[in-house]
Order: structure tokens, then C-alpha cells, then sequence
């Protein structure tokens, strides 16, 4: 009797009619978030190239998720305007111009000098910590001098400025405006930019903060931007002919998945 007490104790309780030391399916929104996450990663860093169709099987495959989360992540991100539904061809990575990423940095420089003035208004310790850190870790595993450097530490630096703002519409859409220009400094700029000139940047950027000068962050963050803009105006203004040959794609870049899902260089 004793051990059938012992017994029936020793089963998990169950709760609705589950049984609660079972494991449960992960939902659906969040194998979907690890789509759309590991995806855009992919898109951002050239693993897929700009023009190139996706197979969702092969995706599939490669992330080892299922067809619906694959699906409704490339959803998402047609609407983010990182891919585009071609009737009866399929899902295409969408080759935004350099005239368009131009288009884009005119929009960050807008609102992101204004964002920049708030954030010195709202800014926390905690915030400024924060804010530190991005660049002090940067720096410390990769020595400031690497195109991935460059992308780890821009893109979270703009995105913890902008939410510094206290403005999370504007916020998130310069995060969404960042991510759309981030493959261009790999496809472009890696050849030509001064890496260790945009760190300097992003740390007079954080000086101002640090000294409560909205305008002084507001210059600082201005020619931050503007001296990628004129970057890609000058890459713009030199390109090749239509019949000549495009500007190299790093190697390390060129890695990407196939119809049949291998990986191919």
C-alpha cells in the first residue's frame, strides 16, 4: 500500500490533461523567430547573394527546421524587403542597388542625428556602460581592423543609440534600415573603407553622449554616416560599364546554398 502511494507520488503531476515532466513541441512563433533570425543572417552576411533564389527544402535542410517556420520567415522578411516572391520562379534575395543603400543612409542621417540628440537626453549610466562595451568588446576579439569588426560593432553601437532615444518606432526602423544597407559594406566597402577611422567615429560619437553635448553628437553621428555615404557615391561614380566586369565579392562571402541544398563556393 505504502509502495503504491510511493508509487503514484513518484509520477509526474499532470495538469489539463498533460502530463507536466513531459517535453512539449516548441511553439511555432518561436521555431519561426529562429528562421527568420538564422536566415537574415545569412542574407546579411552574402551567404545568400543578392539575386540569388532560395529553395525552401534546401533551407530546410540546411537549418534543419521545418517547411512552415521556413515559410512564414521568408514571409517576413519579403515584407522587411530583404527578399521578394517572384510569381511561378520563387523566392529571390532582392539586389538592392547602391543607389538605394545611398537612398537609405539619406534616411538614417535624418533620423538618426535627431535620434542621437534624444539618446543624450535619455541616456542611462547603464546605457552609457552599454554603450562602451559594444566598442570595448569589439576591440578586444578582433583588434578594431576586420570588415566583421566593423559590422558586429556598427550595427549594435546604432541600434543601443537608437533605443537610448526612448523612440521605438523610429528605433526599429533604423535597425531595419541598417540591416538592408549591411550587405553593401561586405559586397563594397571592404576594400575601401578605413575601419579603424569608423571605430574613431563611433567613439566620438560616444564622447559627446558622455558629455551631455546633444549637438556635438549630433556632428559626430552626421559625418559618421556621411563619410559611408560618400564612400558609396564615389564606388557609384567609378563603377564599371554595364558590360564590364563587377567589383569582387570576398571569398569568405561567396559561400552559398544551392537548388539541390550543398553548400558550393
Amino acid at each position: 500500500m505504502a509502495q503504491a502511494r510511493s508509487e503514484r507520488s513518484a509520477r509526474p503531476k499532470r495538469k489539463n490533461g498533460e502530463t507536466e515532466a513531459s517535453p512539449r513541441p516548441p511553439k511555432a512563433s518561436s521555431m519561426s523567430d529562429r528562421a527568420y533570425q538564422q536566415i537574415k543572417e545569412l542574407i546579411l552576411t552574402l551567404f545568400f547573394l543578392p539575386g540569388q533564389y532560395l529553395n525552401e527544402a534546401a533551407i530546410c535542410d540546411l537549418l534543419k527546421l521545418g517547411r512552415t517556420p521556413v515559410h512564414q520567415a521568408l514571409q517576413l522578411l519579403q515584407v522587411e524587403g530583404l527578399v521578394e516572391v517572384v510569381p511561378r520562379k520563387g523566392v529571390i534575395v532582392r539586389p538592392d542597388s547602391i543607389g538605394e543603400v545611398i537612398e537609405i543612409l539619406d534616411a538614417r542621417i535624418l533620423v538618426e542625428v535627431e535620434l542621437v540628440r534624444r539618446a543624450v537626453a535619455n541616456g542611462t549610466r547603464e546605457d552609457l556602460r552599454e554603450l562602451a562595451a559594444i566598442l570595448d568588446k569589439t576591440n578586444r576579439r578582433h583588434g578594431g581592423g576586420s570588415m566583421d569588426a566593423f559590422v558586429e560593432s556598427d550595427r549594435a553601437f546604432h541600434v543601443k543609440v537608437a533605443a537610448m532615444s526612448g523612440n521605438a518606432i523610429l528605433a526599429d526602423f533604423v535597425r531595419l534600415m541598417h540591416e538592408r544597407s549591411t550587405r553593401f559594406w561586405y559586397l563594397h566597402l571592404w576594400q575601401t573603407i578605413d575601419l579603424y577611422g569608423a571605430s574613431r567615429q563611433h567613439r566620438t560619437i560616444l564622447e559627446a553622449i558622455e558629455a551631455h553635448d546633444p549637438e556635438r553628437a549630433a556632428r559626430a553621428m552626421r559625418k559618421h554616416i556621411d563619410s559611408l555615404r560618400e564612400r558609396l557615391q564615389h564606388i557609384l561614380h567609378n563603377a564599371p560599364s554595364r558590360g564590364g566586369r563587377p567589383s569582387a565579392v570576398p571569398q569568405a562571402r561567396t559561400r552559398r546554398i544551392g537548388a539541390g541544398g550543398a553548400s558550393r563556393t
